[in-house]
């Protein structure tokens, strides 16, 4: 990811039950919008529940912006079979932060490697395409303690730079946490410590 990208895509609603048909076999798929492993797993048991009589359970999650991190579940189907052809649609897509899931009913008949790995990436691409996809910026997120009197210098920066307040303390001085765009983040950074009445310090939300 380069530097300059301070935006990424993901889905906000979850959409499932998007059917593909292979001799017999049912595929099924569904995806969720994550930010988190156990996000994903509570999904997965969700699944198994739902489609206790299915014979494969086989997902990919993609999680993060700067930092990504990825797995691929084949669930007993053959190794690359399943896992990676759906991890490659939500590639495709440009996508983080989301779970795809493909719930397979068995047909009786054998699909082979190269059958499913179509039958896998087609259910994949299915539900992706049925998901709404939004951008969204990547921001950082800075905690700036200043006390009363320097209110109005700091609000004249807020507002010039189009800042957003995400929460603020008002007790023996004042504590914001402010969210930036991370391109800006740097600028905005300087323009605080310029004011030399304040400290500021870069904060994970």
């Amino acid at each position: 990811m380069d530097l300059e990208k301070d935006t990424y895509k993901t889905i906000e609603v979850a959409v499932g039950d998007a059917l593909y048909k292979e001799k017999g076999s049912k595929f099924i798929g569904y995806v969720f919008p994550i930010t988190s492993e156990e996000d994903a797993k509570k999904h997965i048991e969700e699944l198994k529940k739902k489609h206790h009589a299915a014979r494969h359970w086989c997902y990919s999650w993609q999680i993060g912006v700067g930092d990504i991190s990825y797995r691929a579940n084949d669930d007993g189907e053959p190794n690359n079979s399943a896992g990676q052809p759906i991890y490659g649609q939500i590639l495709s897509k440009d996508l983080t932060n989301v779970l795809v899931a493909v719930v397979r009913y068995f047909g009786g008949t054998k699909l082979g490697v190269g059958g499913l790995i179509s039958a896998y990436k087609t259910t994949a691409k299915l539900i992706l395409e049925e998901a709404v996809i939004v951008t969204k910026t990547i921001d950082v997120f800075y905690q700036l303690i200043f006390e009363y009197k320097d209110m109005n210098k700091v609000m004249r920066i807020v507002k010039e730079q189009n800042l957003l307040i995400v929460n603020q303390k008002m007790e023996l001085n004042c504590d914001f946490l402010i969210s930036v765009r991370k391109k800006n983040a740097s600028k905005v950074q300087q323009l605080f410590l310029d004011l030399r009445c304040l400290k500021i310090k870069e904060v994970t939300a």
